[in-house]
């Protein structure tokens, strides 16, 4: 499905789409292999069918937004082969890096979105998604510049309609600022639940993690991860709300 926008409203990326030129081997897998893994959005009323973008059945689909170098992806991939994964990244070396493990690894199990994952959302099928990643997103530091951040009331909105009953949304950040921001909106949406019981549950990573080059550069300066860890509520809770308005 297509999104429906006035011209002068549409979205607008403020990131970097590409950055050194890439090697003539990198190249050739963007030119040969992203267009058969990209996946596009639905015609304009349809949603997309999720299982059948893999060649074989699959347990559930999981979505990560903003990939970067692909490192955490295609682990995930490795360690879960029987789910399908859905990779949104608009910057094109990213893409082209994920490619090469894709390639490296023989992984089948991966389709890649190569722009704004907010393009995809409104064309993914209600409660279709079974884990969403939001992993070390620009924080956008400056005041002026965080509504440009992916997670928003309405990014959170989005996602709740696309993430599947007890649905997992993993955000992890070293930038406490960004952190603050996205916890205070995330802790207020009705949809969302925060698992946190301990300061453990937010200061160590779940158990299959896998460690992203960014991360390993941000500790090595000093700078300390934080993961939140919220599930989607059952949609029986938001009718049994409804009710008693």
């Amino acid at each position: 499905m297509s999104i429906e926008k006035n011209p002068q409203e549409r979205l607008r990326w403020y990131g970097r789409r590409r950055g050194h030129k890439l090697r003539p081997r990198r190249q050739a897998l963007v030119d040969n292999l992203l267009p058969r893994l990209r996946l596009e959005p639905a015609p304009e009323g349809a949603s997309l069918d999720l299982a059948g973008l893999f060649p074989g059945p699959v347990s559930g689909i999981r979505l990560e937004v903003g990939f970067g170098a692909g490192e955490h992806l295609a682990a995930q991939a490795q360690i879960y082969p029987d789910a399908g994964f859905i990779g949104c990244e608009p910057f094109i070396n990213g893409v082209a890096s994920l490619l090469a493990l894709i390639e490296e690894d023989g992984l089948t199990n991966i389709r890649i979105f190569d722009d704004d994952a907010r393009e995809l959302l409104p064309c993914l099928p209600e409660a279709g998604i079974g884990k969403v990643y939001v992993l070390y997103s620009d924080p956008w530091p400056k005041k002026r510049h965080q509504r440009r951040r992916f997670i928003s009331d309405a990014t959170l909105k989005m996602l709740a309609r696309t993430m599947a009953d007890g649905a997992e949304l993993l955000v992890a950040s070293d930038h406490m600022d960004y952190i603050s921001g996205v916890l205070e909106l995330m802790t207020r949406h009705a949809d969302l639940s925060w698992q946190a019981r301990s300061k453990r549950d937010w200061t160590e990573p779940p158990p299959d993690w896998v460690e992203t080059r960014y991360e390993a550069k941000a500790k090595e300066q000093g700078r300390k991860p934080v993961y939140l860890r919220f599930l989607r509520n059952p949609r029986d809770q938001e009718r049994d709300r409804e009710n008693t308005c």
